[in-house]
């Protein structure tokens, strides 16, 4: 029997080749009614996506995988176009997966190696827990990025290369921002409440801020939320400052540890008949475009994103081509400042 290959279920489903890479690769550029579609033409034939050289040269293929956490939030738009600028530029293929919130990144990773041969991995984004033993398994040059060191539980830095702000210091900074404003009631939405996340080390930055001004931590000005659904995504900004505005908590302001989170906060607040930054002031975190035309526009924490995304993939092909060693790289983030703040008790 004839076997199958990726040439013929693009020629079954009237597609090119590379539009069914991309459907395999979960890559976010095809409609989704193409990709299914098309998965639903590898079933029906019994394709195996990867399992062979049939899909890359496997002796000399040059391969780099980006895994991302959060493909849906815009702030990795702009990341993922320069990664795959620069891949290209170098002759490389690039691999972009998605992952999903209940999937282990280094799982994926392990079998992406594995199927691809992979070069090396960029981790963009996410919160990110794995044992150092575990990580050792990866035997490709991996970069993690918009991921901080310190949520990496990782002692050897010789096995990998971090590219991320001080996610504490920048969430210390916009927190003191708002307590300068003479805000005190202060609302923090944040993530879990593990040890090492993004989500931890901005609600740490928090309460640092209210230490250096000699203030007391409310905690129930903490609100986390919500674990079933996208962490970092407008809907849950919306559905957990509604959760606040009904618990009859008094707050003066928010500070949302992404702008997409801020974004559906500031949703509620209208909806609630509020008004802003008159009744409550919002402030955000990461800088992405959206905030800037939102209406009012979000104060925020920008992120040097695109210095982020060339940092990562030259480092990529540093370590690669061995012109350096592994090293954590921090930048420093900007404070805007805004339509969505003002100073308390101001007309």
């Amino acid at each position: 029997m004839t076997e199958i290959t990726i040439k013929d279920i693009a020629k079954q489903c009237g597609v090119g080749v590379s539009t069914v890479s991309r459907a395999i690769n979960n890559h976010p550029d095809i409609h989704p009614a193409t990709r299914q579609m098309i998965m639903d033409e590898i079933e029906r034939t019994g394709f195996i996506p990867n399992n062979s050289a049939r899909n890359l040269k496997r002796t000399d293929a040059k391969c780099i995988a980006v895994l991302v956490k959060g493909i849906t939030n815009p702030f990795f738009t702009r990341m993922i176009q320069i990664i795959e600028e620069e891949t290209q530029r170098n002759k490389y293929a690039l691999v972009l997966r998605h992952v999903e919130a209940y999937e282990d990144e280094v799982d994926v990773a392990l079998e992406l190696v594995k199927e691809k041969r992979l070069r090396g991995i960029i981790f963009l984004g996410g919160s990110f827990y794995h044992s150092e033993e575990k990580l050792a398994k990866l035997t490709v040059p991996s970069v993690f990025s918009a991921i901080s060191d310190e949520v990496l539980n990782i002692v050897n830095h010789k096995n990998y290369s971090s590219v991320a702000v001080n996610d504490r210091l920048e969430s210390q900074k916009i927190t003191n921002y708002l307590l300068e404003l003479g805000h005190r009631n202060i609302a923090i939405i944040t993530e879990g409440s593990e040890e090492r996340s993004i989500g931890q080390l901005r609600l740490e930055g928090y309460e640092a801020a209210f230490r250096e001004h000699g203030l007391t931590i409310d905690p129930n000005m903490i609100w986390y939320v919500d674990e079933e659904i996208e962490h970092y995504s407008m809907e849950n900004g919306y559905m957990t400052m509604k959760k606040i505005l009904e618990s009859g908590l008094e707050i003066t302001a928010v500070y949302a540890i992404s702008d997409m989170l801020a974004i559906g906060v500031c949703r509620a607040i209208l909806e609630a008949g509020k008004k802003i930054p008159e009744d409550i002031s919002v402030a955000g975190f990461d800088g992405i475009s959206l905030g800037e035309y939102y209406n009012p526009k979000l104060t925020t924490i920008k992120q040097p994103r695109e210095d982020m995304a060339k940092k990562t993939i030259y480092q990529m092909f540093d370590v690669i081509d061995g012109r350096e060693e592994h090293k954590q790289i921090i930048l420093e983030a900007e404070l805007l400042e805004r339509e969505s703040t003002a100073r308390l008790g101001k007309e």
